[in-house]
């Protein structure tokens, strides 16, 4: 987590607002080639965007219950959705096939893929982790992970591990081949995980937790090595994300209706962002650009682009 050459404090200017989802608007995700933005609801829909110009692309229906969460696959052709229907869908942007994964007994709350993206690991209220055979739309695994609801599991850059948290305020790191346990992290308040993922090189993780905080942790010396506040984080799952454009950031949203940015080495924040008239849940970065999309619940139901460039 080397410093920036030429550190340089972010300027983010609303770009666009985009409007058409009707309830709260749970995930917001970038395709890896940064062309698509993706987002997901309580009304059951996915819609896609276009990134450079905010114009809408497709609507994608077939959830009978509201979605959690979304993950694009590696080349930008699949997206994966967690629903409370119980499901997680794999939906084909090329020919709009849909491949339903049916085994978890309760509300589906995260999914992503592994790098490869021919698996998928999903995590719910039935407080399993499961991990899916992608090409035959099969459940390959199933961790007991947690004694509540998982809110979010990610796979390392490299496929290897899988990390997971929940309610319980526990922070599992898993054998993505034998699904055994590693590690488990726990804070000494234990306050209840929001969202989890791994840094980009993958020697730490990051935990956004109901008090607050979001903190970066070593997971092979189990400390914590850095801490964010300023924001507010009591009640939903927020999502957090890393920037590596013109330095290093960490983004999240807020119950204040407003968007974090940190400076990653000195947990400074470097700005915040004011729009969004409701708690904003989800965040993400663009791959390739100084955009940051965000997205925010019943009094607003905007998607939010910020650039920076």
């Amino acid at each position: 987590m080397s410093q920036s050459s030429t550190p340089s404090t972010p300027n983010y200017k609303p770009q666009f607002i985009l409007s058409g989802h009707k309830k709260s608007i749970s995930s917001v995700k970038f395709s890896p080639d940064g062309s698509l933005l993706a987002s997901a609801a309580a009304d059951k829909l996915i819609k896609i965007w276009d990134a450079t110009t905010g114009d809408i692309i497709q609507t994608l229906s077939g959830h009978l219950e509201g979605i959690s969460d979304i993950a694009w696959s590696a080349h930008n052709d699949y997206i994966a959705s967690a629903s409370d229907d119980k499901t997680v869908r794999i939906w084909s942007l090329d020919d709009t096939t849909v491949k339903i994964l049916r085994g978890h007994t309760n509300f589906v709350f995260c999914v992503n893929y592994n790098p490869g993206s021919n698996l998928l690991a999903s995590g719910g209220f039935d407080e399993t982790v499961r991990v899916w055979d992608v090409a035959r739309g099969k459940s390959l695994k199933v961790l007991p992970a947690h004694s509540d609801p998982v809110t979010a599991v990610s796979f390392s850059h490299d496929g290897t591990l899988i990390v997971s948290c929940a309610m319980d305020g526990l922070i599992r790191i898993w054998d993505a081949d034998s699904g055994q346990c590693l590690k488990t992290l726990v804070d000494d308040d234990n306050p209840m995980c929001s969202h989890v993922q791994f840094s980009p090189n993958s020697k730490y993780v990051l935990v956004s937790t109901q008090d607050s905080t979001i903190r970066l942790w070593n997971y092979q010396t189990s400390r914590c090595v850095k801490t964010y506040a300023g924001h507010t984080n009591r009640t939903y799952a927020l999502v957090a994300a890393f920037s590596s454009m013109g330095g290093q950031y960490i983004v999240s949203g807020s119950e204040d209706a407003k968007i974090y940015i940190w400076d990653l080495q000195s947990r400074r924040v470097a700005q915040i962002l004011e729009g969004h008239k409701d708690v904003v849940l989800a965040v993400d970065t663009h791959p390739t650009r100084n955009l940051i999309a965000s997205a925010s619940m019943e009094k607003d139901l905007t998607i939010r682009l910020w650039s920076d460039e």
